[in-house]
């Protein structure tokens, strides 16, 4: 698995609008996704190690942000059929085993990750009230042990969104496995 590190210079973009479905045949909108305070968007997946390590951690912090006022959604744009791990009815059982209790969507004509520019899994977007980027980057500092985390990064940004405080404009970016980009769309 190739590491990848997100790309920057984004901050200040809108939202691409759109619908997506879950792996249980739901459509969400992203106009109704959004909280009163904004939207958290993870693009992640199953199968990669990056991913699964934050995934408990993505889990705590999208109850935490919605209680703040802010949607979460997750979008897996790696529904590659070389990638069997990251399917729909490998995301229902994912969905499940996890506790996953926000929307994970399946975008698989990776339309919404291109459009959002993302390159890996986990990346995350937070979006303010009016749909404007303020957040792009990483979880916190360190994927692999939670123990070790000294800068929860996007804890900080959410809490200074809901709060109406200033997000920092320097922010480090995701570092994660490279979105399995299809040529069949």
């Amino acid at each position: 698995m190739a590491l990848m590190e997100s790309v920057g210079d984004q901050l200040g973009t809108r939202l691409p609008a759109f619908a997506l479905g879950d792996p249980f045949g739901a459509r969400h909108d992203s106009t109704r996704l959004s909280g009163p305070k904004g939207l958290l968007i993870a693009v992640t997946c199953n199968h990669c190690p990056y991913a699964i390590a934050l995934w408990p951690r993505l889990i705590e912090l999208a109850r935490d942000a919605r209680r703040l006022g802010i949607g979460v959604v997750a979008l897996n744009p790696n529904l590659n059929p070389a990638y069997p791990d990251d399917s729909p009815e490998a995301m229902k059982a994912k969905i499940q085993e996890w506790g996953i209790d926000f929307p994970y969507l399946i975008d698989e004509d990776q339309q919404v990750a291109r459009a959002l520019k993302a390159q890996c899994t986990p990346e995350f977007y937070l979006y303010d009230a009016e749909a404007i980027l303020v957040y792009h980057g990483r979880l916190d500092d360190n994927w692999k042990e939670p123990e070790g985390v000294t800068s929860e990064e996007l804890r900080h940004a959410i809490t200074s969104l809901a709060a109406g405080q200033a997000i920092s404009p320097t922010q480090n970016p995701a570092l994660g496995c490279s979105i399995k980009w299809r040529n069949d769309f």
